[in-house]
């Protein structure tokens, strides 16, 4: 058999194993051994056992567990409320301005976390009954929530961007200073699309009128607790972009810092902290054996040439220039977003993709970008993306399927508009890393 039908029938198997509900590592892991042990006999073991060391010798992973328990901790702790009671008084009396909060709220919340899903539990529960308490439209209050969340996976310290990393053996800390300006962008374009749909239509955001009433020692209490999470990122980040520690050692910093604020608000008891170290170990293991299988299935496409041969067929076969077969590659990834998650998606075609990027000699990190604003897209595409269906579990009754549906499509076209700015000005994601790294 060919190398391009193995490649083609390794990928078939795999998706065929996703389809009957098989756990993401498993079903990679499985088709990647099977096919090692056909391919070379007994010399296969080799490749588990040598992605199995590359990982364990991966020092930057250790990153993964110190964020993933500091966005517990902030979460748990209830530290998050603060946050939003900020927003809440200081954004109020403005049309739109408890949705725009929201927004602000929502990165601020993916700079503690790295989990799309943090942020959507967060607006669900403390945000959404509020808006909808003070007559905010429920289609565009729903979309902002889920716009906001999806910030979580390209704001640093993005768990994503770590897996991408990973296996793409790219920097994390370029990653990260990658996501920043286009993560703010994201939010600042659709903090603009509320303000003018809200003022040419008011009813869609009325503003507070209360919020003129609470007193000024009030607003200025609320702002220092509200500021807090804020003062938790700085203590991580500031060290690390101005060369004092390493990413390792500013993770573990955010993590210390956050158990800390907890305990000096007397937010944090025993179940809480038992809590979130079972969540931290249990979502930690998770993503090692997805990275395990990734690499070893990674392993055997190398060994096979498969990528050269893809290469060879959307370049000379089929003549695509390399925009061509990178704007395929971005379609690929939304439709797959409408039935896999991004880790998923992610460990699936990275073996093609990461390897096919740099043949055409586009910048790995930029493209990194490009594949996480490609997923909150996904994310947020019918009919089954991963965000309608986490809004769906946790929006109060009053809320249909039919509004999520109806609620994301401005967004999404803002996404995409995003999207089509950082392909034609990859600066906007390059210049920070460049900049901090060039010193």
């Amino acid at each position: 058999m060919s190398q391009e039908y193995i490649a083609i029938f390794m990928f078939a198997s795999m998706m065929l194993m996703l389809f009957t509900g098989q756990r993401v590592f498993g079903a990679i892991g499985a088709v990647g051994a099977v096919a090692a042990l056909l391919l070379w006999g007994v010399g296969g073991y080799d490749i588990p056992f040598s992605a199995a060391m590359k990982l364990m010798k991966w020092y930057p992973l250790l990153t993964l567990p110190m964020f993933i328990f500091m966005g517990y901790v902030l979460s748990e702790s209830r530290l998050a409320d603060d946050l939003y009671k900020m927003f809440h008084v200081w954004m109020g009396p403005i049309n739109g301005g408890l949705a725009i909060g929201t927004i602000g709220l929502m990165v601020l919340v993916s700079a503690m976390n790295g989990l799309s899903v943090a942020g959507m539990a967060i607006g669900a529960t403390i945000a959404l009954p509020e808006l909808l308490r003070r007559g905010y439209d429920k289609t565009m209050v729903t979309g902002v929530i889920q716009a906001g969340s999806s910030l979580g996976i390209l704001v640093p310290p993005s768990v994503v961007l770590v897996l991408y990393a990973m296996i793409a053996r790219q920097p994390v800390g370029q990653l990260w200073l990658a996501g920043v300006i286009p993560g703010l962008m994201m939010a600042g374009l659709f903090i603009v699309y509320i303000w003018l749909r809200c003022k040419a239509n008011p009813a869609l955001g009325p503003a507070m009128e209360d919020a003129h009433e609470v007193p000024r020692a009030e607003k200025l209490r609320l702002l220092g607790a509200g500021a807090l999470p804020l003062l938790i990122f700085a203590a991580m980040m500031v060290p690390f972009v101005n060369g004092w520690t390493s990413l390792v050692e500013s993770s573990a910093i955010g993590a210390l810092t956050a158990l800390a604020a907890s305990i000096a608000k007397r937010r944090m008891t025993w179940k809480i902290f038992e809590s979130c170290t079972k969540s931290t170990l249990a979502i930690s293991c998770m993503f090692m054996w997805i990275i395990l299988a990734a690499l070893g299935f990674g392993a055997v496409f190398d060994g096979l040439g498969a990528v050269k041969a893809i290469d060879s067929l959307f370049t000379e076969q089929l003549g695509l220039n390399p925009w061509m077969i990178l704007i395929l590659m971005q379609l690929s990834f939304i439709i797959m977003g409408t039935f896999l998650d991004d880790t998923a998606m992610l460990v699936i075609v990275a073996p093609l993709y990461v390897p096919l990027v740099a043949a055409l000699g586009f910048d790995l990190v930029w493209y990194g970008v490009l594949y996480t604003i490609t997923t909150q897209i996904a994310y947020m595409t019918p009919p089954f993306g991963y965000n309608l269906f986490l809004m769906r579990a946790m929006a109060p009754p009053e809320i249909s399927l039919t509004d999520i549906y109806r609620s994301i499509v401005p967004f999404v076209a803002i996404m995409v508009v995003a999207l089509g700015i950082i392909m034609v000005f990859p600066q906007i994601a390059l210049w920070l890393p460049e900049t901090v790294y060039g010193k």
